[in-house]
Order: C-alpha cells, then sequence, then structure tokens
C-alpha cells in the first residue's frame, strides 16, 4: 500500500497546476512532502540513520515512528500549501507558516512518543512546500529554492528563544546550520543532491543505489549540525570522509563502496552520532526531484510513478 495519502492521486487522476493554485494541487504538495520522508526513512542502508534494519544511533526512534512522524506531518504540510497558494514571500505569511510549523512539532511528538524525528524536516520541507504553492508548480526547482530563502529570511516575532541543538552548535563550532541552508536557496538541495541523483540515475544505477549515493554526496559537504551536535568535529569528519570514499570507490551499487558504507555505519554508530540534517535534505531533494518531474501543465500522478519515486510500506 502506497503511504501518505498518495492512493488518492494513484489512478491517473489529473491535479491542475496550468493557471492558479487547486484544492488538489495543495492537497498534492502536502503529500509529496509527507511520502518524501517515508522514502527517505525507508531507504536501507543508511549510515547510522534510523531504517529497516534498526535505530543506527539512536535509542529514541524506530522505523514505525519515524513513518507515524512523516503521515502526521502530512495535514500540516498540505495546510502551508494552502495558506501560501497565491501569495509572494510577506512577514505576515511568515509568522503564519511558522505557527503551522509549531503545531506540527507537537503532532509529530504525539506521534513519536516525544522524539524529535522530523524538527529540521518541517522547517526545509515546510518552507519548499510553501514555495512551490505559490509558484503553482509551473517553475524550475531552482526558482522554488529562491523562493523559499526569501520566506526564510523573513524574521519570525513569535518565535521562542529556545535553547535549540543547531543554536548550541552555531555558537560552538560557527557553523549556520538549517536555517542559513534555506536562506541560501538550499544549495546542497539544488548544486548537490539533484544534480548527483540525476547522474547516477543516467549512469544507470539502480534506484536505491541512487538515492543512497545521493545522501553520502550531501554527507561529503555539509556541515551536518546533528553530527556536530552528537559527536563533535570527529564524528563530522568521520561521516564526511567516509562518505567521499564510498563515492569514490565506486557508489553503493559497487560492492566496495558498499563495504565502506557500512563500515561509515559502524563508525558512527560507535560515536553515537548519526547525519540527520543530510537525512532532511535528502528527503527535499526527493521532494523536488518529484516536483520536476510533474507534467506542468496538467499534472498527473500514476501509481507507477510514485511507486518508483516515493516510498512504500507493506
Amino acid at each position: 500500500m502506497v503511504v501518505g495519502g498518495i492512493e488518492a492521486y494513484s489512478s491517473h487522476q489529473s491535479v491542475s497546476a496550468s493557471s492558479s493554485p487547486t484544492e488538489s494541487w495543495w492537497q498534492l504538495l502536502g503529500t509529496l512532502a509527507s511520502s518524501a520522508l517515508v522514502s527517505e526513512a525507508t531507504l536501507t542502508p543508511k549510515p547510522a540513520l534510523v531504517d529497516k534494519r534498526g535505530s543506527g544511533a539512536h535509542n529514541d526512534l524506530t522505523l514505525e515512528s519515524m513513518l507515524k512522524s512523516a503521515l502526521a506531518l502530512e495535514p500540516f504540510f498540505q495546510e502551508m500549501a494552502r495558506i501560501s497558494s497565491g501569495m509572494r514571500p510577506n512577514l505576515s505569511l511568515r509568522e503564519e507558516l511558522a505557527e503551522c510549523g509549531r503545531r506540527a512539532e507537537i503532532a509529530m511528538h504525539q506521534a513519536t512518543g516525544g522524539s524529535n524525528s522530523h524538527r529540521g524536516a518541517i522547517w526545509c520541507l515546510g518552507l519548499l512546500v510553501s514555495a512551490a504553492a505559490m509558484n503553482t508548480g509551473k517553475s524550475q526547482v531552482s526558482e522554488i529554492a529562491e523562493t523559499a530563502a526569501k520566506i526564510a529570511a523573513l524574521p519570525d516575532r513569535n518565535a521562542s528563544d529556545l535553547h535549540t541543538h543547531g543554536l548550541v552548535v552555531k555558537r560552538t563550532y560557527g557553523v549556520g546550520g538549517a536555517r542559513v541552508e534555506a536562506q541560501s536557496g538550499f544549495p546542497h538541495v539544488i548544486k548537490v543532491g539533484l544534480p548527483h541523483l540525476r547522474n547516477r540515475r543516467l549512469e544507470g544505477a539502480p534506484e536505491i543505489s541512487c538515492r543512497l549515493d545521493t545522501l553520502l554526496a550531501i554527507m561529503s559537504c555539509l556541515n551536518d549540525t546533528c553530527l556536530l551536535y552528537r559527536g563533535g568535529l570527529r564524528a563530522l569528519e568521520t561521516a564526511r570522509s567516509g562518505a567521499k570514499e564510498v563515492i569514490t570507490l565506486g557508489g553503493t551499487d559497487n560492492p566496495r563502496g558498499m563495504a565502506r558504507l557500512f563500515q561509515l555505519d559502524r563508525d558512527l554508530v560507535h560515536l553515537g552520532a548519526s547525519p540527520g540534517g543530510s537525512a532532511d535534505l535528502l528527503a527535499a531533494t526527493l521532494f523536488l526531484d518529484c516536483l520536476s518531474s510533474l507534467d506542468n501543465k496538467n499534472v498527473r500522478v500514476s501509481a507507477e510513478f510514485m511507486g518508483k519515486t516515493m516510498g512504500r510500506r507493506n
């Protein structure tokens, strides 16, 4: 069964994206965002991240809780798309999106029993969903990312002064994290994730390897604040160098590359750190890749297409 409400769009049903945004379009955007999270969670094997094998370096998350979280977020992504339709970036909208994001975090914690499964993903996918709704499905992914950057640059006057992991890492290591990534137009998605994913497909690699290698490409150059918070510079360097080595060895469809990935998995689990920021950006990559694959004149999402591009659960 296709996860995340995709069945509503699985029988070659059409969603108009050629004029003003419709209810079907913003519902689809929210479903695709949720499904991207399902795809990331179920992708296996990932280094130190929750997947079908187990919880990786996490002691408070399971695949079941990740899937529950992803599905719980779908209506909030849809709401973000709805309130953004026909709009342009502005302060009032930014604060409305932030309020929706805070409610999404509450739903996430309820779904996971209090664990932080997707806080970073709510931020990055929420911005991209909003930007895509503004652009009514007709823009290039780079334009969607640029619009998302404009939203992210606006302040949220209602935000509480939380002692977040990202803030701790910024003060300790001087890296920007998810906020700077978004305000810069998601460079690790646009310039790293999407090109690597498409190049691996052109090379004929299996889709699972394409996605795993895309995750590794992002890991190899991202200052992942999740790694820094949990394991410091040692964990970050371990992840970046290990990811580069897997790619150099030919990627995960090469036996030597896969063996190096498993070693990287063991190393990061030993350090108690996982590349959660990279995982969030992989989900963002899959979301934008799906959007770019849709027919802009008459968006048709088939069961076959969604089965290939997004996650399934038996």
